[in-house]
């Protein structure tokens, strides 16, 4: 299985006060920090290795996972350092750890997924990079993707159309090529590198069909709990 980048350097800005204190990623979900559910999901999904991309608070989340054996996986970590990077930034960053091909989840993302089948998805299709979407039609958040006929025909987080009926699922898979470009010191955003590959014909789509969990708002933490503690939860896709 391909390793993993977990974008985990953001501000939380949305859950503040508490993130003042507390990185988003050791935030209490269940009476249990939300990276101990993610890491545990992640390893019940076949991931080995993960990269932890990490900047604002980063230390107490290295100092909370350690090297992952606690999690039955195993953990690096690279830091923004002294300016923050945007999530593109990050992972260029920490291209030297990830290897030729990888997967991306954003650090606040609970995601049954099948990776294998992800995975797979990117290397049959031949492109540089594969975005995982969800036909949400604003349900759990504000739809922005146009996908029809299995690929993405348009991907915007501001300018919507009512064509946006799927949504950026919150995992990518990628080629190195797909970063080539650009300095890894350098802020840069993954929503701007994901449409910079769209126009140039290098993006794939994967539609998922189970439901994300996120913990970036106090609404989605409370959604999580519910379904972590709701009997017969399955914590793996289908």
């Amino acid at each position: 299985m391909l390793p993993l980048a977990i974008l985990a350097g953001g501000l939380a800005t949305r859950l503040r006060p508490v993130t003042e204190q507390v990185p988003k990623a050791l935030i209490s979900v269940g009476g249990e920090p939300f990276l101990a559910h993610q890491l545990r999901l992640l390893r019940d999904a076949g991931i080995q290795r993960a990269v932890l991309c990490v900047g604002y608070l980063g230390e107490k989340i290295q100092e909370y996972a350690g090297d992952g054996s606690a999690f039955g996986l195993s953990l690096t970590y690279s830091f923004d350092g002294p300016t923050p990077l945007g999530t593109a930034g990050a992972i260029r960053k920490a291209l030297p750890y990830l290897g030729e091909a990888f997967f991306v989840l954003y650090g606040d993302s609970y995601l049954l997924a099948d990776f294998r089948a992800i995975q797979e998805a990117l290397f049959d299709s031949r492109k540089d990079a594969l975005m995982t979407v969800f036909r949400n039609e604003g349900r759990w958040d504000n739809s922005n993707v146009e996908y029809r006929d299995d690929e993405i025909i348009a991907y915007d987080k501001h300018a919507r159309t009512e064509r946006m009926q799927h949504i950026d699922y919150g995992l990518g898979a990628f080629r190195r090529e797909a970063f080539e470009t650009g300095s890894g010191e350098v802020p840069s955003d993954l929503f701007v590198q994901y449409q910079s590959l769209l126009k140039q014909g290098r993006l794939a789509g994967y539609e998922v069909k189970d439901r994300f969990y996120e913990v970036g708002s106090w609404a989605g933490i409370q959604e999580l709990e519910a379904f972590l503690t709701k009997p017969g939860a399955t914590t793996h896709a289908d």
